[in-house]
């Protein structure tokens, strides 16, 4: 039949808002082919990322497990992976849902990001490699698109760090120039050691910054072909077709299948590289133009499955990583997406805005056309589904957290099977949502909140990203309380005295978080500060280090749009 083994393909978008969508509202951006998807299967409306930021909520889709039970979790500023010559990454013994598949016959690729990591111990031994985790092939970015990957002005990465480092830089110059020209001017008495010692210092200093920063885009942005590395640094005028021509190629060649094929989108992820046939076509400037493209090339990957004649063989899902960066901006442009009524965007743990994204599946004779489905649902929850389809064995030695969506994707059950949902920042858990099982309320407790600056904007403009911890947070006792199902905004935060049962709730959602402490064990932690430094020794390099550029692609490049 039909139904045995279908092919899987999986489409995740960059920091796309929810409020994108125009099959989640947006009345304003053109989003044809997302929209087509969703009328042809089923939309989720409530789908959560387990994190707010790219690393560890894509760890978290990838093997079905909270991060911080992989140790993709954070207990620093840093949640994110900071170089493809750090050492922290997805970690070998975590097994993914490619792997799964791999196993089971299926021809797996993942083309466009992957920011889990490269190397452990040397610049080639590919530790944390998509290959490595249960990829046949890869083709893109081992990293994810920034700012410095275009230019040097808004840097994205770690931007105060670098400013630090820049003024460390110019003060240690100043001071030698004054100890200079007090020598020469007999103004002070100061050894010719010392000022040549402290020139010294401030030299290395300053090569040590620059080599790692100045030069993000050598290290940073390139792009692989399997364990090659083809262009460094990248040439992002061609990712867009680059990326396409990569999706569509593997579908041809692998059409007799079971294939499984996760496009994961730079698009929209700043800088926002938009193709000519795009640029200033939307009504919200380069950002929707951005969405606009990528709406495209989700239309192009469709078609390219339908000439195929495989359609109604293959499981189609699309997402995005987590909500809308709100920070992104340049002087008032908004470089950002938008998330719906929901309070709150990228990297915040707990707010909806942050981790609510969109889930539509199709599945042509298999899930119903047309169909809303308002239960919590999880980007982990695609592990255990492609699994199932694939027949696919679970790995028995660790919990997983995801469940199989089929039952509720194709309506034999009306509830979904998390009770419970543990929203993290980092290592802190923020948040958790109950949704009462035989009631309408859906309860969600905050510990922790951001707070915004300026106070009341909904984000943190001054710092660029909220933080998890620290003099940027309030802690909340009693917690706050809000009920989704009548107040999805979270807006009106509940009382004892507007909510009778205000202590029962608390008190079974705390019973609920010591349980699932008690479920975590202790591991490495991925985002260490030693892991997550730039390690030139680590630093996948075309060339000899540091000349680390080439142009493999060159002229194979076929013009697509």
């Amino acid at each position: 039949s039909s139904t045995s083994k279908p092919n899987i393909l999986l489409m995740m978008a960059d920091d796309l808002g929810l409020g994108d969508v125009g099959c989640y509202g947006n009345d304003t951006l053109r989003t044809p082919n997302i929209d087509q998807l969703a009328k042809e299967g089923v939309k989720l409306t409530q789908h959560i990322a387990a994190a707010p930021l790219c690393t560890p909520s894509r760890a978290a889709f990838l093997t079905g497990r909270y991060p911080i039970r992989s140790g993709m979790g954070s207990s620093t500023k840093q949640r994110i992976l900071y170089w493809t010559g750090g050492s922290g990454g997805l970690p070998t013994n975590e097994t993914t849902f490619a792997r799964i598949l791999q196993q089971q016959g299926y021809t797996t690729a993942l083309i466009g990001k992957w920011h889990q990591g490269m190397n452990c111990e040397s610049h080639s031994d590919h530790c944390h490699h998509p290959l490595n985790h249960g990829f046949d092939y890869f083709y893109g970015m081992p990293f994810t698109l920034v700012n410095e990957c275009q230019s040097t002005e808004n840097r994205q990465l770690n931007a105060l760090v670098q400013a630090k480092y820049w003024l460390y830089s110019q003060i240690i110059a100043l001071t030698v120039l004054t100890l200079l020209i007090g020598k020469l001017t007999g103004l002070f008495l100061v050894k010719w050691k010392a000022i040549i010692c402290f020139a010294l210092c401030g030299f290395l200093f300053f090569i040590s910054w620059f080599s790692s920063y100045g030069f993000v885009k050598y290290w940073n942005c390139i792009l692989l072909r399997n364990h090659d590395i083809s262009e460094q640094p990248m040439k992002l005028e061609k990712a867009t077709s680059n990326v396409l021509k990569e999706a569509v190629s593997f579908i041809e060649r692998n059409k007799h299948g079971p294939f499984l094929l996760f496009v994961s989108f730079l698009h929209v992820h700043t800088p926002l590289i938009t193709t000519e046939k795009f640029l200033g076509k939307s009504r919200h400037g380069l950002y929707g133009d951005n969405v606009e493209e990528m709406d495209w090339m989700v239309g192009k990957i469709l078609d390219a499955i339908d000439k195929e004649g495989l359609k109604n063989n293959t499981f189609t899902y699309f997402t995005s990583d987590h909500g809308g960066h709100l920070e992104a901006q340049k002087q008032n442009t908004q470089l950002g997406g938008w998330n719906g009524i929901y309070k709150g965007g990228k990297g915040m743990g707990g707010w909806e805005g942050g981790i609510r994204v969109p889930g539509i599946f199709r599945w042509p004779g298999v899930l119903p056309a047309d169909t809303v489905i308002n239960e919590p649902t999880s980007l982990m929850d695609i592990y255990h589904t492609v699994a199932h389809l694939a027949a696919g064995i679970m790995p028995q030695d660790r919990v997983i957290d995801g469940r199989n969506l089929m039952p509720l994707l194709q309506g034999k059950v009306q509830h979904s099977e998390h009770e419970f949902m543990f929203h993290y920042c980092g290592l802190y858990l923020h948040a958790v949502r109950w949704h009462q099982k035989d009631s309408a309320a859906l309860w969600k407790a905050h510990y922790t909140t951001p707070i915004f600056q300026p106070d009341g904007t909904g984000a943190c403009y001054r710092s660029g990203l909220c933080s998890c911890f620290g003099e940027d947070v309030t802690h909340h006792d009693p917690p706050l309380l809000f009920d989704l199902s009548s107040d999805p905004a979270e807006i009106k935060p509940l009382s004892p005295a507007t909510e009778p049962l205000f202590d029962t709730v608390i008190s079974r959602i705390e019973r609920a978080v010591q349980e699932h402490r008690q479920t975590l064990t202790p591991v490495p932690q991925q985002l260490s500060g030693y892991n997550n430094v730039w390690k030139p020794w680590l630093q996948p390099c075309c060339g000899t280090f540091p000349f680390c550029w080439c142009d493999k692609e060159g002229d194979s490049h076929q013009e697509l749009l």
